[in-house]
């Protein structure tokens, strides 16, 4: 039974994500003929780019830090 919930739960996230996408999509097209700069473009990559760094740089620290035992220290241990 788990597995059949768990296989709507994604077709109902999918769905969910395509119908995100389409007003999305409708939203931009009916702005008509606005474009993005050079530089927007750059500004939107770097942007992209720095949260993507920063997700990773923050994962990472969460696994090295129960990699090394940091937390299962007792609240009064520290």
């Amino acid at each position: 039974m788990q597995r059949r919930s768990t296989w709507l739960g994604i077709a109902l996230s999918a769905a969910f994500v395509a119908m995100v996408v389409a007003v999305c999509a409708h939203f931009w097209s009916a702005i008509g003929g606005s474009g993005i700069s050079p530089a927007g473009w750059l500004a939107m990559g770097l942007g992209i780019l720095a949260t993507f760094g920063l997700g990773i740089g923050l994962m990472s620290l969460v696994f090295i830090s129960n990699r090394r035992g940091y937390d299962e220290l007792g609240r009064g241990e520290r």
